[in-house]
């Protein structure tokens, strides 16, 4: 596969302004497409910690906009003028690499045993590892405790499986006349993200390596559970993506939702009575799980440098520097590894345990080829049936059968 028309179209109408870049780069630079609005003060740290080891190296880090870091970076590359390395999401990994953008990142045992479960999954394939994680997230249910007093459910006692959670949101839509839960739905990519935490709460998969494996018992139970909480939900499911659903929930106008450790730091200034416990989960879990979605560090291919950029990802992503920057402030990452220091910020903020519990049987965001095609036609499927224009079988059939040209 190639690299979209239209992003190899920007790249050469780019192609003076993009030598320049290239111009000036050094032979002992390590230039890196930083997403956000700043460099973070523990990346700023360790950035010059690293250069005061490696003397004559230096890290240029160029702040982007998340909206448009990650697709600076492809047209970059597929301009022949790339970064030595960048940040983006996981997800896209495969897509890079079958176009001979970015180059291999491979672990050693002894590294990959420092992350949780399942965490090195995000960015290998054909296994091979293609970059290194630097931010991770992963849900759990939250829901609003007056609520489901109101609703005549104990408060203190949520959902631990599906048939419970659909069986407590319809007795909080009929009681209180408040949406029981709030799924969204929207055209927007936390939906697909959405639908896959219900997966991996039944044990179920999208694609095994090459192999799509989307049309199996799991995936289609899932996708009945939301054909039959619909009702019982947040109207217009298709108007919601999941943060205007927490949104809601901040509210007070939904009694449950699945929602990351933004939630919690946004809840303890609200008046609301919570709680946070692990997603509930389907008739086929083997355990606790989650959709582990990372971002990750990619290193480019052509920029000269690859090697020490290599070296630099791992240094930053290391445990103690990553340790530092995922747990600070009130919100935090959801860490990658365990540790002592992680320990104590569970100790801290017990609402962590229930973030990191998922892990264990937690999959990764499935890596296709066209990871946006892949997406959509989850994110069609999902609307399909919320809106009551599919059943869920047919659905499902459809989907597995349009995500082969992606895969």
């Amino acid at each position: 596969m190639t690299i979209r028309t239209g992003i190899l179209a920007v790249a050469l109408a780019s192609s003076t302004m993009l030598g320049a870049f290239s111009a000036q780069a050094a032979d002992k630079q390590i230039s890196w497409i930083y997403c956000g609005d700043k460099i973070d003060p523990i990346h700023e740290k360790y950035i010059k910690e690293w250069e005061g080891k490696n003397p004559g190296w230096k890290v240029a880090p160029e702040v982007v906009g998340w909206a448009q870091c990650q697709d600076k970076a492809t047209t970059l590359a597929a301009a022949g003028t790339p970064v030595a390395m960048a940040y983006v999401g996981s997800r896209t990994l495969k897509e890079f690499a079958q176009n001979d953008l970015i180059v291999p990142v491979p672990m050693t045992d002894a590294e990959k045993k420092t992350y949780y479960p399942n965490i090195v999954d995000t960015v290998t394939f054909n296994g091979t590892q293609w970059g290194v994680p630097i931010a991770f997230s992963t849900k759990a249910l939250y829901w609003n405790k007056d609520l489901f007093k109101q609703a005549g459910l104990d408060p203190e006692t949520p959902p631990k499986t599906w048939a419970e959670e659909i069986a407590f949101a319809k007795q909080v839509k009929e009681k209180t006349g408040v949406a029981g839960y709030g799924l969204p739905a929207k055209t927007f990519d936390n939906t697909m993200h959405q639908f896959m935490h219900w997966v991996y709460t039944n044990n179920g998969k999208i694609i095994d390596g090459d192999k799509v494996v989307a049309n199996s018992p799991e995936v289609l139970a899932a996708l009945k559970a939301y054909k039959d909480i619909t009702p019982y939900s947040v109207e217009g499911a298709t108007a919601y993506e999941q943060n205007e659903i927490r949104a809601i929930f901040l509210d007070g106008k939904v009694a449950m939702i699945q929602a990351g450790s933004g939630a919690a730091s946004r809840l303890k200034k609200t008046s609301i009575n919570w709680g946070i416990a692990p997603l509930p989960l389907g008739p086929s879990a083997k355990g606790q799980g989650t959709l582990l979605i990372t971002d990750s560090l990619a290193v480019f291919k052509g920029s000269g440098v690859e090697d020490k950029a290599i070296e630099f990802a791992k240094f930053i992503t290391s445990p103690g520097p990553q340790g530092e920057y995922e747990l600070q402030g009130d919100a935090g990452l959801t860490p990658l590894r365990p540790s002592p220091q992680v320990d104590a910020f569970v100790a801290k903020d017990p609402y962590w345990k229930p973030l990191i519990d998922g892990i264990t049987y937690g999959g990764p965001e499935p890596l296709f080829t066209d990871y946006k095609g892949f997406q959509n036609v989850i994110i069609a499927m999902v609307q399909s049936v919320v809106t009551g224009q599919a059943e869920p079988e047919a659905a499902l059939k459809k989907a597995a059968a349009d995500l082969e040209q992606y895969k």
